[in-house]
């Protein structure tokens, strides 16, 4: 069994909730393998619950189910279970329970409102005159994002405004990853975090013992492991036309970052690419970025959100002959491993960003928003990129970042480069600057620290507590 990990402001939310001893209506969310039902399962722990998982079926097939979860609550020793005539009667069930503090779980509920469409409504009814004054903890729990926020929290739901809590459930951050290996060095750790981008199923299932290239030569990069299958799986489990949504993955995978070179590469209309990046985006696989303090433009690029599909769409339809052929394992040094901090640029950036935001003991300034920068610097005639750019609540002083995912040691034309680029974007009348280095700094660079110019932080770092 799984040992359960993190997600101890969501607990000690959903208790505090619970030991309210009044009906609550908890709606909970996010994307697929991130942990949700988890979460709940250890929420319920020990508490009276009816939990019914919905399934992608008919509505009569939800019925049964939804009668087996009640009924196996209420006589959990009987070895065959009553079906309820209809869902009115189902529900009344769960009403005349409502005397007693009881969790009511409805897990995957889009797929019962894909069944059941007149279920949102049936429920709003029933929270509006009869489990208002009831003991009823219900919980809402589904993948769909835009089903969600739309057709549960949207304002035309019929539930909108019966919700007492909503939690949208994130996939972990660096650090928060590294609790299910602490043993592991940070260079260990950082990578799982790239591979997996800290979704607690995909941890679990690359499995790392020992060594990171063992695991993911078990359990990636063979046809009969799960990693293997997942992205397919996934796209074919939640989209329609998985081919296409496909394409414009290994698009973006492959460098195309703006939507006309998407389109161009996938050979698609710009209309039908923006609907499927919509998609994609609600999904949490692909987001969209412009520079900050910037508008929304010709400047939009996208990326992969999601780790795990940048990682597999990286190494794994390259590599595919390998894989099949069983000559993975020759090649992965070159074909993979080398390749290893390259990748890592961007999962960096991230950890730098999550780092300074949650982390950081203190800053020179307060944050309101951190994000990337880039445009052209007209007296050089090229294009520059800030990796971090961190906006003030205040004033016109900025924070101003470089994060390097190499091996070798930075040192102080990092700065110089850093104060360039600095003037460049040329929006803050004071800058401070930082730069994160894997592989540690120059002496130089350090005495500059010293004199009060940089703030200098190592991947270590970034994990000491």
């Amino acid at each position: 069994m799984k040992q359960f990990y993190c997600r101890e402001r969501e607990l000690k939310k959903l208790n505090k909730q619970y030991n309210g001893d009044q009906f609550e209506c908890i709606v909970i969310y996010g994307r697929r393998r991130v942990g949700k039902t988890a979460l709940i399962n250890e929420f319920c722990k020990d508490k009276p619950t009816i939990f019914f998982s919905a399934l992608n079926t008919t509505g009569k097939e939800n019925l049964e189910a939804l009668s087996r979860a009640i009924m196996s609550y209420e006589k959990p020793e009987a070895d065959s279970f009553p079906i309820f005539q209809n869902y009115d009667d189902a529900l009344k069930e769960i009403t005349a329970l409502g005397n007693q503090r009881i969790i009511f779980v409805i897990d995957e509920y889009p797929y019962l409102a894909k069944a059941k469409p007149a279920i949102s409504a049936m429920l709003q009814h029933l929270i509006d005159h009869k489990w208002c004054d009831s003991k009823i903890y219900l919980i809402l729990c589904g993948s769909s994002m835009s089903f969600m926020e739309n057709q549960v929290l949207g304002q035309e739901s019929p539930l909108y405004g019966r919700r007492t809590g909503q939690f949208k459930i994130e996939p972990l951050n660096y650090r928060e990853t590294a609790v299910f290996h602490p043993e592991l060095p940070a260079a260990d750790n950082a990578l799982i975090y790239g591979i997996t981008g800290g979704v607690p199923h995909y941890i679990n299932k690359l499995d790392v013992k020992t060594n990171i290239d063992t695991a993911l030569m078990e359990n990636l990069f063979d046809r009969s492991s799960y990693l293997y299958e997942e992205p397919g799986n996934l796209l074919k489990q939640e989209l329609r036309e998985p081919t296409i949504y496909n394409a414009i993955i290994k698009a973006i995978a492959d460098g195309s970052s703006r939507l006309n070179d998407i389109t161009t590469k996938v050979g698609e209309d710009t209309s039908v690419i923006s609907k499927y990046l919509k998609t994609l985006m609600d999904l949490g696989i692909v987001t969209k970025e412009i520079p900050i303090t910037e508008k929304p433009g010709k400047k939009t690029i996208y990326l992969l959100e999601d780790n795990f599909f940048r990682f597999w769409y990286r190494f794994v339809p390259i590599n595919s002959n390998a894989i099949d052929s069983g000559r993975m394992e020759k090649i992965y040094p070159k074909a993979v491993k080398q390749n290893f901090s390259d990748y890592m640029g961007l999962t960096f950036e991230k950890m730098c960003k999550d780092y300074l935001l949650y982390y950081a003991e203190s800053l020179p300034i307060e944050l309101r928003q951190i994000g990337k920068w880039w445009g052209t610097d007209s007296r050089r005639k090229k294009q520059i990129q800030i990796d971090i750019v961190g906006t003030p609540v205040n004033g016109q002083e900025y924070l101003i970042g470089s994060c390097k995912y190499r091996n070798e040691k930075i040192g102080l034309d990092e700065l110089t480069l850093l104060q360039e680029y600095a003037s460049v974007f040329g929006k803050g009348s004071k800058y401070h600057y930082f730069i994160f280095s894997k592989g540690g700094f120059t002496d130089n660079l350090l005495q500059a620290q010293e004199q009060g110019k940089v703030t200098l932080i190592t991947l270590e770092d970034m994990y000491r507590k």
